[in-house]
C-alpha cells in the first residue's frame, strides 16, 4: 500500500493548540505538509487568549522533523482569518490544505439560551470557517487545486442543552454543498468531518498520545480523528461536499436522504390528504441520497415530466 503523503503541500488548521486539531497538525506534519498551526488560545467558551499552544505544537512538529509556524490569530474576524492564509503564503509559498477546525461551546437550550450565545457560535464555528474559506479561495482557484475540511458535528442531530453549538455546526452543511459546487470546476474539493473524540470541549479529559485501550472502557483519542482528516485533505480523495464521522478506530459516512413521499395524481392535496398518506410520505424505503439541490429537484419532480 502506497503512503499518502503531503510533501510539497501547504496546510493551514485552526483551533490546532489542542485536542483534535493538534492531532491534524501533526499528522500533516509527519507525513510532510507545512504546516501554519493557527490558535487563539482561549478558553472553550472562547475568553481569552493565550500564545503558548500554538507554539507548543509547532514545537512538536519540528521536533519530529517537519516544518510548521504557528499562528495566534482569530478566525472569527475576516481580517485574522486572511492574515492566518497570508501566513502560509509568505512562510511556505502557496496554500493546499484548511482544516477549519477552530469552535467554542457554551451549552444552553431553549428557552433559557440567549441571542450572543447563538451569535458567538456562528462567528466562530460558521464564520470563522467562511473568513478562512474566503481567503483562501483564490489562493486555490489561481493554482487549480485545494482541499478544505471543515468541522461539523453530530451535535447537530439534537441536544437538549446545546442549540448555539447544533445550530452553528448544521450551517456549515449548507455552506460546504454550497462550496462544493463553487470549487468543483478548479479542482477544490470541500468537505465535512464529525469528530468523535474525548477532548475538553466535550467535556472529557483527553487520554495522553501514549495511552492505550483499555477492554469494556471507551477509548476515543484525538489522534483516532486525524487519519479521516488527512485523507480528505489528501490530492487522491474524490469525495466532495460530504459528511464523515471519525473516532474510537470507526470511520463512517453520515448523509441527507429524502423518502419517495407520495403523490397526490387528481386535484388539489388536502390536509386530509397528507394525514391519510402520512406512512408513505415518512417510508425510507427507496430513499434517495441527492448530491445537489438540482438533484433533490429533478427527483422531487419527476412525476411532472414522466
Amino acid at each position: 500500500m502506497a503512503e499518502h503523503r503531503f510533501d510539497g503541500r501547504v496546510a493551514v488548521v485552526t483551533g490546532a493548540g489542542r485536542g483534535i486539531g493538534r492531532g491534524y497538525a501533526k499528522l500533516l506534519g509527519a507525513r510532510g505538509a507545512s504546516v501554519v498551526v493557527n490558535d487563539f488560545g482561549g478558553s472553550i467558551e472562547g475568553d481569552g487568549t493565550d500564545v503558548g499552544p500554538a507554539h507548543t505544537v509547532v514545537g512538536e512538529i519540528i521536533a519530529a522533523g517537519g516544518k510548521a509556524v504557528a499562528d495566534t490569530n482569530d478566525v472569527s474576524s475576516p481580517e485574522g482569518a486572511t492574515a492566518i492564509i497570508d501566513s502560509a503564503i509568505e512562510q511556505f509559498g502557496r496554500i493546499d490544505i484548511v482544516v477549519n477546525n477552530a469552535g467554542i461551546v457554551r451549552y444552553a437550550g431553549m428557552p433559557e439560551v440567549t441571542l450572543d450565545n447563538v451569535e458567538r457560535h456562528i462567528a466562530v464555528h460558521l464564520l470563522g470557517a467562511f473568513n478562512t474559506s474566503k481567503a483562501a479561495f483564490p489562493h486555490m482557484i489561481e493554482q487549480g487545486y485545494g482541499r478544505i475540511v471543515h468541522t461539523t458535528s453530530t451535535g447537530l442531530l439534537g441536544l437538549p442543552n446545546n442549540l448555539p453549538y447544533a445550530t452553528a455546526k448544521a450551517g456549515l452543511v449548507g455552506m460546504t454543498r454550497s462550496m462544493k459546487l463553487a470549487g468543483e470546476p478548479h479542482g477544490i474539493t470541500t468537505n465535512l468531518i464529525a469528530p468523535a473524540a474525548m477532548t475538553r470541549m466535550a467535556g472529557a479529559a483527553e487520554p495522553p498520545d501514549d495511552a492505550e485501550a483499555v477492554p469494556g472502557q471507551p477509548y476515543m483519542p484525538s489522534s483516532a480523528v486525524a487519519p479521516m482528516v488527512a485523507y480528505l485533505a489528501h490530492e487522491t480523495c474524490a469525495a466532495n461536499g460530504e459528511i464523515y464521522v471519525a473516532g474510537a478506530g470507526r470511520f463512517a459516512r453520515l448523509f441527507i436522504g429524502s423518502t419517495e413521499g407520495y403523490y397526490k395524481q387528481d386535484g388539489a392535496a388536502t390536509i386530509e390528504d397528507v394525514a391519510d398518506n402520512w406512512d408513505q410520505i415518512n417510508d425510507e424505503t427507496g430513499y434517495f441520497v441527492p448530491s445537489d439541490l438540482m438533484d433533490w429537484s429533478g427527483k422531487f419532480l419527476k412525476h411532472q415530466f414522466s
